[in-house]
């Protein structure tokens, strides 16, 4: 992917994944661009440790890869920050 659809793509996990988490009122649009990528790689790299693959294209798969990585990215944040 380029870096816009990673710009794109990491938008929208951001936002699916600060929805799901309830973090939405506590981040912007530039936050949650930032934790979609982020996700998107933690959850390729979970992925890998269970022998699947990793976030490749703008798939069904690769979306919920991200947003696993992405839930377990804001889980973390919101752990440390107690």
């Amino acid at each position: 992917m380029g870096i816009i659809a990673w710009i794109i793509f990491g938008g929208l996990v951001g936002w699916v994944a600060s929805l799901i988490m309830k973090t939405d009122a506590q981040q912007g649009i530039i936050l949650n661009v930032i934790v979609g990528i982020f996700g998107a790689v933690l959850g390729g790299w979970i992925m890998g440790l269970a022998g699947q693959g990793g976030v490749g294209d703008f798939s069904f798969y690769s979306f919920f890869v991200a947003l696993l990585g992405a839930v377990v990215l804001i889980w973390l944040v919101k752990a440390i920050r107690r």
